[in-house]
């Protein structure tokens, strides 16, 4: 097949026409400026946190007590370093935006020491994730289909290291962690949620978890379940949203939501032991043990010889 090289001469033209809209369209470029975080590189270290985290369910294969510790210990020091320069990346680019000064590396290794610190409760916390799920879900055979399966730990693994991060205040970073996870296993979890231990989604698809949903410990969801605002509170002079106000629900221990329920409110609490059935919308607190139902949906057949209408009833759901 022959070019046309008369089109190609066209190239240089069309590439003075996409570099004047930089200028144009100047919110969407960064240059000029120091580097920002790598995308590859957290995912890449969000890899490495897997490893530590479930030794022998990744990457690296044959490990034993004999030789996890020098596996574990080349990835905490190469952590170590990879951390920081992308915390501080991420500072740096935070306090340029605000006209701060502050030493970006020193910054960063205090906050790359302090999320490996947490690695031990980490593991405590996830290894009552993963019960929870055996506990909660009779199609799981053993321990090993959940660590490599299911996509509700997955979500869950990715969202406790990057709420560690955005607990210690690391612009960037615990977003682009927890928009990773959303695209792999379409959970879409903020960083800045509170979620207690013993947290468990089945199935998961099309779950959304907002910025100031506050959790319970022993909390079981199901696929597209939305914890979400209600509504936006606005600056009363300017308009504008006021960000970082509670604006999502609380749902308190022991709480399950059934498929498809939506959630609204900063100011809804659904007290504990409460059950929310599928496809529910609920703007409202709830007082404990509360179990919420669509009563009396109905079935419309048409097309048969005898066009009929069925009333089939409420449904139970069981904890």
């Amino acid at each position: 097949m022959a070019t046309d090289l008369r089109l190609k001469e066209s190239l240089p033209a069309l590439t003075e026409r996409i570099v004047e809209t930089y200028e144009e369209c100047g919110v969407m470029n960064h240059l000029g400026h120091s580097p920002l975080p790598s995308y590859r590189e957290i995912v890449d270290i969000l890899g490495d946190f897997r490893e530590i985290l479930y030794p022998g369910y990744c990457r690296k294969q044959n490990l034993h007590m004999g030789n996890v510790a020098y596996h574990v210990g080349a990835l905490i020091d190469s952590l170590h370093d990879r951390l920081t320069q992308q915390v501080s990346r991420a500072l740096r680019h935070d306090c340029k935006a605000k006209d701060l000064e502050t030493d970006f590396d020193a910054e960063a290794q205090v906050i790359a020491i302090r999320l490996l610190e947490s690695i031990p409760e980490l593991r405590r916390t996830l290894a009552d994730d993963v019960q929870a799920a055996f506990d909660g879900d009779p199609a799981a055979k053993n321990f090993n289909e959940i660590l490599f399966c299911y996509p509700g730990l997955a979500a869950i693994t990715v969202f406790r290291i990057a709420h560690e991060l955005h607990r210690l205040e690391v612009p960037l970073i615990p977003r682009m962690m927890t928009e990773y996870a959303h695209g792999k296993t379409g959970i879409d979890i903020h960083p800045g949620a509170t979620i207690g231990r013993r947290f468990f989604i089945d199935h998961g698809t099309g779950v959304v978890i907002g910025e100031t949903t506050e959790i319970g410990e022993g909390v079981k969801i199901y696929q597209g379940v939305t914890l979400g605002a209600l509504s936006f509170p606005r600056d009363e002079l300017t308009g504008e949203i006021l960000r970082g106000a509670k604006r999502h629900p609380t749902i308190e221990n022991e709480v399950v939501i059934y498929a498809n329920a939506t959630i609204l409110g900063g100011k809804t609490v659904i007290g504990h032991h409460a059950v929310i059935g599928s496809s529910a919308w609920v703007t409202r607190s709830l007082a404990p043990y509360t179990q919420v139902t669509i009563e009396n949906p109905k079935l419309r057949y048409r097309g048969s010889s005898e066009p009929r209408t069925e009333d089939i009833g409420a449904l139970d759901y069981q904890i």
